[in-house]
């Protein structure tokens, strides 16, 4: 995107993040504070982009952990599964004083504006890159 835009479109999706958790939940007396909605945008755009990306994930079992690589579209879709159900059982009122649909607006926001804002010769130079993770963590 360049810097710039990438500003711009991580504004906007604040800006959306902030209107998804205030129609959702117009009367509530808790502040929104933070930058997770925006955060959510820059996450939106990242499945539209490139959803095939491994990410690597702990896994724990007792006393043993070890890490599994998975498509970025598999993580983001359960993070954004969480969220859902987690806006569900919040719904109209202030649990936890988490704001679930800020996330969700933030995110929808990002898959819908990442094509205005992104610049395809920087994704083309990335793609042709070709980046491949070496093994980060594998076993502890």
């Amino acid at each position: 995107m360049g810097r710039l835009r990438f500003l711009m479109f991580y504004l906007i999706c604040g800006l959306a993040a902030a209107m998804g958790q205030v129609l959702t939940n117009p009367n509530s007396a808790i502040p929104m504070v933070g930058a997770s909605g925006a955060i959510s945008g820059v996450m939106g755009a990242y499945l539209v982009l490139y959803p095939k990306v491994r990410v690597f994930a702990l896994v724990f079992l007792g006393f043993f952990v070890t890490s599994i690589a998975l498509p970025a579209w598999m993580m983001l879709g359960y993070w954004l599964l969480i969220q859902f159900v987690s806006g569900l059982a919040a719904f109209g009122g202030d649990i936890g004083g988490v704001a679930f649909w800020a996330h969700i607006g933030g995110f929808a926001a990002g898959v819908v504006l990442v094509k205005l804002f992104a610049r395809s010769d920087y994704i083309e130079a990335r793609l042709a890159n070709q980046w491949r993770p070496r093994k980060l963590m594998r076993d502890f």
